[in-house]
């Protein structure tokens, strides 16, 4: 059970008794405004039979896309739980920039401005005060394994994450929020990892394809067995052509054509290993969590 207590632009989360799971949990990110795919995952939750108290969004509903308000509306009346993103902090407090965490000068910062400036001209006062209450981690326990679910990091909320990024400081992140998964967004391109005794998972995201030239987004199911967790990431298809017409008349030409190629409009965020996968199918191998009997705690504050 959590209480949301929000401070001062701030809501932290009190985990008061321990969350634990015992059947199937989906888990994605990055609605990105894309109305049409958010629909489809939501409409995909149910033909797994997963109900809204076992769905959770890494955050970043509105972000390029063209329906920010739609897209909002639909998460919060679903009422799955949702971690706040950069998006979601920007936007509710009405910050200048998403604070994504582009370089000021990058072509990913450039095209940001529009989309931004789009989305904070229409989003209402009771939309921001929905963003702005929302947690910025979830912790639950599966399979006697401790998961925490953040944004982009534990260190940051706009730090990004992928598959070749340093794995001990990542490993030094997880060890110090003692837990024994990590499961983050943001970064947008899925993946699985153990690093040493535990793990680092990306959900993947369902607004944008993960530049890997496909038209679908990308979501995570954490199923529970006997010996650990069994991790999958499945692809989620959907009727892109509406949100690309939305996208572009709004004036985000350049994420609508992505929503159509599969191909991001600038790779600048990107490592040299992952810029290198640009416009490659992803094989993503289903990953088994080993439960382990280290020390953790179970009530905490975040």
């Amino acid at each position: 059970m959590f209480i949301n207590i929000p401070l001062t632009g701030k809501s932290v989360t009190i985990m008061i008794d321990p969350w634990k799971i015992d059947e199937t949990m989906l888990i994605f990110g990055g609605p990105y405004s894309n109305y049409a795919a958010t629909v489809a995952m939501q409409k995909r939750a149910v033909e797994l039979a997963i109900p809204a108290e076992r769905v959770i969004c890494t955050g970043d509903i509105i972000a390029y896309c063209g329906e920010p308000c739609e897209t909002l509306d639909l998460i919060r009346d679903w009422g799955i739980h949702v971690v706040m993103g950069n998006c979601e902090e920007s936007l509710a407090h009405g910050e200048a920039d998403c604070g994504c965490g582009f370089e000021p000068d990058s072509e990913c910062s450039v095209l940001a401005v529009t989309w931004y400036e789009y989305s904070n001209r229409r989003v209402t006062a009771a939309q921001r005060r929905w963003m702005s209450e929302l947690p910025r981690s979830l912790d639950f326990v599966m399979s006697s394994i401790a998961l925490t679910v953040v944004h982009a990091s534990l260190n940051s909320i706009n730090e990004f994450v992928f598959a070749s990024s340093e794995p001990e400081a990542r490993l030094t992140q997880i060890r110090n929020a003692d837990v024994d998964v990590v499961i983050g967004g943001h970064s947008g391109i899925p993946f699985g990892q153990q690093l040493a005794e535990r793990y680092w998972l990306n959900a993947g995201v369902i607004g944008m394809p993960a530049n890997d030239g496909g038209t679908h987004g990308w979501y995570l199911l954490l199923e529970p067995g006997e010996s650990g967790i069994n991790a999958s990431w499945h692809q989620l298809d959907y009727d892109y052509s509406s949100s690309r017409e939305s996208t572009i008349a709004a004036g985000m030409g350049a994420y609508g054509n992505a929503l159509a190629d599969g191909l991001w409009p600038s790779i600048d965020i990107l490592p040299a290993a992952e810029a290198q996968q640009t416009g490659k199918p992803l094989n993503l191998e289903p990953l088994h969590i080993e439960a382990t009997c280290h020390p953790r705690r179970v009530n905490s504050v975040r």
